[in-house]
């Protein structure tokens, strides 16, 4: 027979052991797909590190998916039911009829550097020779597509547009010569950068963008809002801790990089954190600007409503969520 005070200490501890186990079952399981290592998505890193996540009773798993076209696709397919990918693939899925849907974006600032090998001394020297994309439908494909048009160069005629599948192998094609222009951002920027490579365009010069949009879809935002809701208070904790430790953020960068370069680090914070929403809504103006670029030969043209749906961040911030957030 127990000592009466063990009995006691058992009875005390009880209620903690329950309260536990009860929290570790009621924890809703969720996949969370984003389109490659870069700091560009570390905000959901940051999320899931911090314990924000975990706060919100979800349980997330977090999922590397080369190229926007691709995780879309598999977010329909019901791998997962909130990602991030490029806003033309969302876009481009939404025209087809699926009922994918932009519910929030990281900046509207691109990160993007059109890069280009050496010997590309000058945008006529593209003609004949090949571009490096994620995936057809992607961001990068659009922005490769955009500067291209914008040299006087046909994509797809001029310069033949290869898939690679992701950023990094964008970047591994690039430096291997399987291609002569990618469209890279933070890391990959300045390890082209390191290789005397060329920029050619800086796509932050060109206007607002739907920068890491924030897709789902509307079913299930319609048959699961309070979970959904919950994941978009746990990121948008994670986008504040990003902007403002910039310390703990490197550490979260250096791991799911798998790097200890300092500088590569610091200037992957310094390009996006500055540059994070404090409320992540899209930008309307950037929406129109895609529509404009992606479905032109359509008439009438979508609007960008058909496209986007932000009243989980309208309900965020008219409660003062945001705001308490930055306090």
């Amino acid at each position: 027979m127990l000592p009466k005070f063990l009995w006691l200490l058992i009875l005390l501890c009880l209620p903690s052991v329950v309260a536990a186990g009860q929290a570790a079952v009621s924890a809703t399981p969720m996949r969370f797909l984003y389109p490659t290592l870069s700091g560009t998505f570390a905000a959901s890193w940051i999320a899931k590190e911090a314990g924000y996540y975990a706060a919100e009773g979800l349980d997330i798993e977090l999922i590397r998916v080369g190229g926007s076209s691709r995780i879309v696709g598999a977010m329909l397919g019901g791998t997962a039911p909130i990602i991030h990918a490029g806003a033309p693939a969302s876009m481009a899925a939404t025209a087809a009829g699926s009922d994918s849907v932009i519910i929030g974006c990281m900046s509207i600032v691109s990160p993007f550097h059109l890069m280009a090998r050496p010997e590309i001394k000058q945008p006529s020297d593209l003609k004949g020779k090949k571009a490096g994309i994620s995936a057809f439908g992607s961001s990068s494909d659009f922005l490769v597509r955009l500067a291209l048009r914008k040299f006087g160069l046909e994509p797809g005629k001029d310069v033949a547009l290869l898939p690679t599948g992701g950023e990094s192998e964008a970047f591994a094609a690039l430096q291997a010569g399987s291609v002569h222009i990618a469209a890279l951002a933070y890391p990959s920027y300045v390890h082209a950068q390191r290789l005397e490579m060329k920029e050619l365009v800086n796509f932050s010069e060109l206007g607002e963008a739907v920068h890491a949009a924030l897709v789902s879809t509307r079913s299930y935002l319609a048959q699961n809002r309070d979970t959904a809701t919950r994941f978009t208070r746990a990121l948008i904790r994670g986008m504040h801790r990003y902007r403002t430790d910039r310390e703990f953020s490197k550490r979260i960068l250096g791991k799911y990089l798998r790097s200890n370069d300092d500088q590569i680090l610091e200037a992957s914070w310094k390009d996006v954190a500055p540059n994070l929403l404090k409320v992540p809504r899209p930008s309307v103006k950037a929406i129109q600007f895609i529509i404009d670029g992606q479905f032109k030969d359509k008439t009438p043209l979508p609007k960008p409503e058909s496209f986007v749906d932000t009243s989980i961040l309208d309900q965020l911030e008219r409660s003062g969520f945001i705001d308490s957030v930055y306090k």
